[in-house]
């Protein structure tokens, strides 16, 4: 573990961003350039302690699991990320459209969008970052672990998975969902995660395995659904997607109609988020 690269690129990466890039507001008294050492570990998830002993040179080794939140938070390219892996002393992730890490530029984007539902999703429809009202509607992906961090998984396993639509569009829902995982499947093959995944519902799921075989292809992103919410009920929305270019991950904006009481809904989540309607939690989140 180089120590003291270490933590002098944590120190450079922090002073570098603003902010505006991590969806905080400034404020009148700032006088630390960039993030503060606390702002930094709230948005990681880590104790100021363990970061700011990490910049004095003495903290001790970071997990991987630690190291991927990290390189989030201060929004590191791919190479910036693997250049933190290799100073802690691990090994770099392999580069997949599977990897989990989070793309800077579609982190920037979702930091600017506080008034309307928004996520990014893996290849896999895992949620890897959702924002405060994301989380009100569909839960929080960072309390799921293993197969059930994708959505797919979930659909075809756990009936609770389903409660987020109405029961007239749980079909157009599951086949969008396969759909999906045939596309991932299709890039990465049977020895991916994706493969697992088709291994394990085909075992688990009658109707996945059917589904399966109707060899259906497409990411659909761009539709209209009704979201259903247990404190303020239907919502409808308009779905648009953000890709990146090898296309492994998607920003995912819900958008109500202009005027529309889908959009009255969704402000009232807006005020009323920190709640916590369904016991899901209101911070921004991320799911490793």
């Amino acid at each position: 573990m180089d120590r003291a690269g270490l933590a002098d690129f944590l120190r450079r990466r922090r002073a570098a961003l603003r902010p505006a890039d991590v969806g905080l507001v400034s404020g009148q008294r700032r006088r630390t350039p960039g993030l503060r050492r606390e702002e930094v570990a709230a948005l990681t998830g880590m104790s100021v302690d363990y970061y700011v002993r990490l910049e004095q040179r003495r903290g001790p080794q970071p997990s991987e699991q630690m190291l991927a939140a990290l390189a989030r938070t201060l929004r590191l390219t791919a190479d910036e990320r693997d250049h933190l892996y290799r100073l802690v002393g691990h090994n770099a992730p392999r580069r997949t459209p599977e990897d989990g890490h989070v793309a800077p530029t579609l982190l920037r984007v979702l930091d600017r969008m506080a008034d309307t539902p928004a996520l990014i999703l893996s290849s896999l429809s895992e949620v890897l970052v959702a924002n405060r009202l994301a989380v009100s509607i569909f839960g929080d992906p960072a309390s799921r672990t293993g197969l059930a961090r994708s959505d797919v998984y979930r659909w075809f396993t756990d009936p609770a998975a389903r409660s987020v639509y109405p029961s007239e569009d749980h079909d157009r829902q599951g086949r969008s969902l396969v759909a999906s995982l045939r596309v991932a499947y299709g890039a990465a093959g049977p020895g991916s995660r994706a493969g697992e995944l088709v291994r394990a519902l085909s075992a688990a799921s009658g109707e996945f395995r059917a589904l399966w075989e109707r060899h259906e292809v497409a990411r659909r992103f761009a539709d209209h659904k009704t979201l259903v919410h247990p404190e303020v009920g239907d919502i409808e929305v308009d779905c648009q997607a953000l890709f990146t270019e090898d296309q492994g991950q998607a920003l995912l904006v819900l958008t109500p109609r202009p005027g529309s009481e889908a959009e009255e809904k969704i402000r009232l989540l807006a005020v009323l988020g920190h709640q916590d309607f369904a016991g899901t939690g209101t911070e921004t989140v991320t799911a490793r």
